[in-house]
């Protein structure tokens, strides 16, 4: 049927490869080998509809090996006809000797058996043995019935299964002719199906971009990346089907001269790895040549696409989610380059708080600072610290998705603006996924307490007499007076520069200030 539908292809083709491909320098109509499949193969579609039934079994041996036969067609060899025909006789009077010798010897129970081994026999029960007549001649004994067969049954059993024979070693010469026809076409075959498989991922993803209302994005050699309404394919695909809101469309807007860098905070389920996918995915398709699901975009051509998303470990190699996630980033700070684009969401995430952020802020002052490297980039991050880094890094940029609060829950606008978000709204976001009340009634205690004790301790110092407060804490408690001593030490500590010291001069310096307030 594929082979039937090759010249209507063809043809469909013909008529619309101009649109499909323009035209070239000459104006002649180009027809990429790769898209439009070679001339269709008449002869050999004709000789396998000719020779092969409808339907014909997917293998040609049946299950005990033997070769199966009727998967050539009838009327075409008419040596297979006639054996076959005369296989066709031979079943119908063994069909009918049942009957016919039930009426003669007057035996009821008599029965026409088939075995694989032993073949065609008239079975008759021990309690009709009298009844058997001479002719019969005996095959087999069983428990309770005793085969037998005749002359005429042997004879006509020799050319039935001797029909079979000769049927199947020709049909088995037919295929294996056929086969060769097929395998003379295989080049033309081939192309024609790698041509239709083209043709077909175009044509799906035209339907797609048809009904998505995608538009044809620009693509040059600059380093600009600029997408205006920019949708999730896959994402806004499904919400259609579920009859759910629109998806909410962003915006993109990266260059390497300019903000190469956009670090994006706020909470899980507010849509920061929906956009870092969208993105990657729009400029995916804009260089594989499709239309892409946003309002306008401009793509300056990206070498690779670099990801570090999700979580997953390789228990087989020993390593931990966290060991996985930094041979990666670790990968792609060694093979990025200017022209790539870099998509990070939630470096440092599996493991403490400090080494995390320590991670994530170093990471991100190496993709800006290195020269050379200088990809766009998207960094997606919980760690609310880093906003910084978009205040002040030139080419860094701050952006979060919107949150609302209402009647204490939270609604995620799903809309990309300016600015660091200020908050994370986890525990909000928990009871979103249906941890218990008590949960997260702890939960929120929990939080008041660690903000309470974080305000008390980086409460500003707003006392002048009180220069040395953390130090003098540490000397002799908040309430304590200094001493001529320990202020002597104190005043040797804010001399001291640590970058002209040796550790020996430290070392000695340390002992001295200990001498002394043992002194106190």
């Amino acid at each position: 049927s594929s082979l039937r539908a090759l010249p209507e292809v063809v043809a469909a083709l013909d008529g619309s490869t101009e649109t499909l491909f323009g035209e070239g320098e000459s104006g002649s109509v180009t027809r990429p080998e790769s898209v439009v499949p070679p001339e269709p193969l008449p002869g050999l579609t004709s000789l396998l509809e000719a020779a092969l039934v409808d339907d014909p079994p997917v293998i040609a041996r049946g299950s005990r090996g033997a070769h199966e036969t009727g998967y050539i067609r009838s009327g075409y060899r008419e040596d297979l006809d006639g054996i076959h025909e005369g296989a066709r006789k031979g079943r119908e009077w063994i069909a009918g000797l049942e009957a016919s010798e039930r009426e003669r010897t007057g035996i009821p129970g008599l029965k026409v058996r088939y075995h694989p081994v032993h073949g065609y026999s008239l079975e008759i029960s021990k309690t009709h043995l009298a009844k058997v007549p001479d002719n019969y001649e005996r095959k087999q004994t069983l428990a309770s019935v005793e085969r037998f067969t005749t002359d005429a049954l042997r004879e006509v059993e020799s050319g039935v299964m001797g029909a079979n024979e000769r049927a199947a070693a020709l049909e088995r010469e037919i295929f294996d002719s056929l086969r060769r026809a097929v395998v003379e076409s295989a080049d033309a075959i081939r192309r024609s199906a790698e041509a239709v498989a083209n043709l077909d991922a175009l044509t799906s993803l035209a339907e797609v971009a048809r009904r998505g209302g995608w538009v044809r994005p620009e693509v040059d050699a600059g380093e600009a990346l600029a997408i205006r309404g920019g949708r999730h394919p896959v994402v806004e695909a499904l919400l259609r089907r579920e009859n759910s809101d629109g998806f909410v469309p962003n915006d993109t807007e990266l260059d390497c001269q300019a903000t190469r860098i956009l670090l994006l905070t706020g909470p899980n389920m507010s849509g920061k790895s929906t956009y870092l996918r969208q993105v990657a995915l729009i400029v995916l398709l804009a260089q594989m040549g499709s239309f892409v699901p946003a309002d306008s975009a401009h793509v300056g051509a990206v070498d690779r696409i670099f990801t570090r998303v999700g979580a997953s470990d390789r228990l087989s190699r020993g390593e931990s989610t966290f060991m996985v996630e930094m041979r990666e980033t670790a990968e792609i700070l060694r093979l990025a380059s200017r022209r790539s684009l870099i998509i990070l969401d939630e470096i440092g995430r599996g493991t403490s708080t400090f080494d995390g952020l320590s991670i994530a802020w170093a990471v991100a002052e190496y993709l800006h600072d290195t020269p050379g490297l200088e990809a766009r980039t998207l960094f997606a991050t919980h760690y609310h610290e880093l906003i910084e880094l978009g205040q002040t890094r030139r080419h860094i940029a701050n952006a979060h998705f919107e949150v609302r609060e209402w009647k204490n829950e939270v609604i995620f606008l799903r809309r990309l603006v300016a600015g660091g978000a200020s908050r994370s709204y986890g525990i909000q976001v928990a009871r979103l996924a249906g941890l218990p009340g008590a949960v997260i009634q702890r939960a929120h205690e929990v939080l008041a307490e660690l903000e309470a004790a974080e305000d008390a301790h980086s409460k500003p110092n707003t006392d002048p007499n009180e220069d040395h407060t953390q130090l003098a804490l540490a000397l002799g408690g908040a309430d304590s007076r200094l001493g001529a001593a320990q202020q002597r030490v104190l005043d040797e500590v804010a001399k001291l520069d640590p970058d002209a010291t040796t550790p020996f001069e430290a070392l000695a310096a340390l002992g001295r200030w200990r001498a002394q307030l043992d002194e106190c």
